[in-house]
């Protein structure tokens, strides 16, 4: 009985597929293009004084030599603004009268006393842990704590370190320093 269904199943399987590839055969035969259909009374040729080939210009775009402008043309972006040198203006005149006080410079970013050689995340979570040496002591830190009670660790990425002093309140970065294997060559 199952040995049936399945024959009969096939059998109507083989039928579909028969009239699928039949009619796919049938339609390609009267496919008309748009070229079949246009008159041949209709048809008119370029005006082409002379249809030879153009060797000595051929020759010339063969020697033609790409300049670039600066711009990748393999990447899809705005082309960088083009500097026009601005003619020579006027010195504006010196004002006369009091002057405003000049601004100080804004304060060097911090330095950590120490080096960030290396961090690690814990097994089971997402925190991560920096570790830091002075050269004799290690220091492990996790984000949000504070380093030698004066540095907040805020970001501890896969090359830099981002850090603020907690007593002025400045941001810093500090870079991942390689650490030199024992024995090997110091650089």
């Amino acid at each position: 009985m199952k040995q049936q269904r399945l024959v009969i199943v096939l059998v109507v399987l083989l039928v579909v597929a028969g009239l699928v590839w039949f009619r796919y055969l049938k339609s390609d035969s009267n496919v008309l293009t748009a070229d079949a259909s246009t008159n041949d009374q209709d048809y008119k040729p370029l005006s082409i004084e002379n249809p030879r080939l153009r060797l000595e210009e051929i020759a010339n775009t063969r020697k033609t030599e790409y300049k670039s402008g600066g711009r990748n043309i393999f990447v899809a972006q705005a082309a960088a603004p083009v500097v026009v040198a601005q003619q020579q203006q006027k010195p504006k005149p010196l004002p006369v009268g009091p002057q405003q006080p000049v601004d100080p410079p804004p304060p060097p970013p911090p330095v950590l006393p120490v080096k960030f050689y290396g961090y690690g995340t814990i097994p089971n979570g997402t925190v991560r842990l920096a570790f830091f040496t002075d050269g004799e002591e290690v220091h492990v830190v996790r984000e949000g704590e504070l380093l030698l009670n004066r540095f907040r660790i805020i970001k501890i990425g896969n090359a830099t370190l981002e850090f603020e002093e907690v007593s002025t309140g400045r941001h810093g970065t500090a870079p991942l320093e390689e650490q030199a294997a024992p024995g090997g060559p110091t650089p």
